[in-house]
Parts: structure tokens; sequence; C-alpha cells
């Protein structure tokens, strides 16, 4: 079972679109701080820029709420709104800096678009499915632990601290299992594209029987 479950997303969304106040000060203090962290590593540790980000998708993603589905998580959801309000910022500011993002980041966060990014073209929409269909079926792969601390670094973008304190173990043995969890998941992935390259192979069609 996950570490971070979706049901709470789903009430607070309820809140919120039920217009309850106090909804909206959990909705800030939950995640918030989440997308201040992903915006920080992202804009080269500008603190000022990653706040005005943050607080930018905070408001999108009220204001679009109605349109979250539950396929992805909500935090998730809001990631590619808040890549949208950075690429935004970047070229109000004139700046063609690119966005950086880990080999991992780029395997996980592509496939979280293609379940929250409804705007794509056809074939990209197609594309970004079938990867988001490889990234579950590598997660499966792995051990339970394994997959609970790539959730919460790479879905929840949680701190080792904090991904320590959900685990309840040290913070040197959050770092040691995150280690082990992407190198778990780069071999299993290998794994998962090999076999979904033979499933598409086209077979040798069956000589005909001589009469």
């Amino acid at each position: 079972m996950s570490l971070f479950p979706q049901t709470h997303d789903r009430r607070l969304q309820g809140r919120l679109l039920r217009g309850d106040t106090a909804a909206f000060d959990e909705f800030f203090a939950t995640y918030h701080p989440a997308l201040v962290r992903f915006a920080l590593a992202r804009l080269g540790g500008e603190m000022e820029l990653a706040e005005e980000v943050a607080q930018v998708t905070l408001c999108q993603a009220v204001r679009k709420l109605h349109t979250w589905r539950g396929e992805a998580s909500l935090l998730t959801w809001m990631f590619t709104i808040c890549r949208r309000q950075m690429a935004d910022e970047l070229r109000r500011l004139g700046r063609r800096q690119e966005i950086p993002v880990s080999e991992l980041d780029d395997e996980i966060l592509a496939a979280l678009e293609s379940l929250s990014d409804p705007e794509s073209d056809a074939s990209r929409r197609a594309r970004r499915h079938e990867l988001a269909q490889r990234v579950r079926a590598t997660l499966e792969r792995l051990p339970s632990r394994q997959r609970q601390v790539l959730e919460g670094k790479y879905l929840r973008e949680l701190s080792v601290r904090e991904i320590a304190a959900a685990l309840g173990v040290s913070e040197k043995a959050a770092e040691s299992l995150l280690s082990r969890a992407r190198a778990s998941f780069r071999e299993a992935f290998v794994l998962v594209e090999r076999a979904a390259a033979t499933a598409k192979a086209p077979r040798p069609m069956a000589e005909a029987e001589t009469p």
C-alpha cells in the first residue's frame, strides 16, 4: 500500500469545490511547500521567483480544480501546471535556461504528464500513455519499500528527511534506500522496455504447408 494515498486529495477537492474556507487554508499549507521546492530546484535556487511561481500555480490549480480527474495525484497534476508557469516566467524574463531534470525525473515525470496533459496532440498523447504504462509496470516490479521511496521523492517531491520520517528510518538509511531504488528502477525499466519491444516485433508468418 502506498504511503501517499490519493484519498485525501479527493476529499480536499470536494471541499474546495463546495467553497469550504478551511479547505483553502489546508490546500495552501499542504501543497505550497512542495511546489516551492519543486520550482526552486529548477530555477537556479531563486527563492523569490520560486515563491511567485508556486503562488500562481496554486491559484491556477484552484481555478482548474474541476478538471482534475484523479488519474494522477493532485500534486502531480499541479507539477504540470508549475512547469508551464516556470517556462512562461523564463520566457518573460528573456531567459532561455533549460529547466534541469534528472534522468529518472524525465522517465517518471514524462509519464505523469501523459495522465494530466489533455492539450497534447494525439500522437504525442499516445507515446506518453505508452511510457506511463511502462513506468507503472516498472514500479510494480520493485519491492514495496523501494517503490514507496521513489513515489515520495519523484511524485511527491519530498526531501530525504521527509521520506525518512515517513518510513521511520534515519536519513542515512533513507538515502541508501533511495540509491538502491534508483538502481533497481533503471534495471527493471530496461527489462520492461525489452519486453515491450519483443511484444511489438512482427512475428514471422508460418510457412505454408506443402500439399
